[in-house]
């Protein structure tokens, strides 16, 4: 593993002094900062993606008060939370995903998580868009490089909550359609793990294993270089 995160970490140095020669090892200059926001599966990946930039860029995550990774969950959540999450650093760029949490349902009385596909999702596919567009123009007023990222595949049973299957296809294709319209770049993370959801994903599960997490990470990573 460690081997494997300084080849990560070698390759990542090498890609941005190519790019930029003159700027990568000057001390004069500062680290670029980025912002990485999402669900649970970010919170999975974020460990890594932190380590394979460590001395490249200076990566940073929504806090809970008493310490602990803040999960961002669904646009519900974001339109309510985007302003603070953002704060008052100069991010250089942000890369961010809803619609996990979007897509599950909830008891319409009482909010709470729902195991029936007869209650709504958390946020419909129409509020889903509604939410995404408020949420990109308050980041899009920060001045960073935005990149989305596609929300990931998720079994088709015994899920709790409730999710319906496929319905991540739906609401991917929602998200590309607002991002096409603001033009902020795409990092395909769903098409990453399509291939190999079986050998990456836990069973029965939403979330991903520390191997699954870690080879998300390098498609963040990779991500995140080519548009820093």
């Amino acid at each position: 593993m460690i081997n494997r995160r300084r080849f990560l970490k070698g390759t990542s140095l090498a890609f941005l002094s190519l790019l930029f020669p003159a700027k990568v090892f000057s001390s004069k200059n500062r680290l670029p900062s980025v912002l990485l926001l999402g669900d649970s599966i970010s919170i999975g990946y974020y460990p890594f993606v932190k380590e394979a930039l460590k001395g490249i860029a200076n990566l940073h995550r929504p806090m809970l008060p008493e310490g602990g990774f803040q999960n961002c969950e669904g646009t519900t959540k974001g339109v309510e939370k985007i302003e603070q999450w953002i704060g008052e650093t100069k991010w250089d760029l942000i890369h961010f995903n809803f619609g996990l949490h979007d897509i599950k349902h909830i008891d319409p009385h009482t909010g709470i998580n729902s195991k029936s596909f007869d209650d709504p999702h958390q946020a419909s596919p129409v509020q889903y868009e509604k939410n995404l567009n408020l949420i990109v123009k308050k980041l899009k007023n920060t001045k960073a490089k935005l990149v989305f990222a596609t929300t990931t595949p998720y079994p088709d049973e015994r899920l709790k909550p409730a999710r319906k299957p496929g319905m991540h296809k739906i609401y991917n294709s929602v998200a590309l359609r607002v991002m096409k319209k603001h033009k902020i770049f795409i990092n395909d993370l769903n098409s990453f793990v399509m291939p190999r959801v079986k050998e990456l994903q836990r069973p029965y599960n939403v979330h991903f294993s520390k191997f699954g997490s870690e080879e998300l990470s390098k498609a963040v990573v990779k991500s995140i270089l080519k548009h820093l």
